[in-house]
């Protein structure tokens, strides 16, 4: 997902480059403002901590873009080309790396494990909402 401030400084198109590049298949988008509710579904895991609060308040702020992309090994790999949470931290190169400010402004989520994005998935999208396609490029891409 692109967050509010990803989408507040036009980089949309530039993170979805990235996973497009990256040889990725785009199969769920739509932009959206996120209900209290789903920010609270969505961030369920960190509900104790004393961030969890800003977390949502800065979810629902702005539009995100919604996002699900398939392909090999997509998820390990998103987290690489997202960066570590903290921009600060992460790799130039990466979109965090290249466009990162703070950790409270770190312009994208992404699942860390396939389970997790499973059920990220089904809180962002209905099965209607997913287009399963083949990309005429996938025999270049995969072996």
């Amino acid at each position: 997902m692109i967050k509010p401030d990803g989408v507040q400084r036009n980089l949309v198109g530039e993170i979805i480059r990235r996973f497009e590049s990256k040889g990725y298949t785009l199969v769920g988008l739509k932009m959206m403002s996120v209900s209290r509710e789903l920010a609270e579904k969505h961030y369920d895991v960190h509900k104790e901590r004393p961030f969890f609060g800003g977390l949502v308040e800065f979810i629902i702020s702005a539009p995100v873009v919604a996002m699900v992309w398939e392909g090999e090994g997509v998820v390990s790999t998103a987290r690489k080309i997202i960066g570590a949470t903290n921009p600060i931290n992460a790799e130039l190169g990466t979109i965090r790396g290249d466009y990162g400010i703070s950790i409270g402004r770190n312009l994208i989520h992404g699942s860390d494990a396939i389970e997790t994005a499973q059920r990220e998935i089904s809180l962002w999208f209905s099965e209607e909402e997913l287009i399963a396609w083949e990309p005429t490029l996938k025999p270049w891409l995969e072996e």
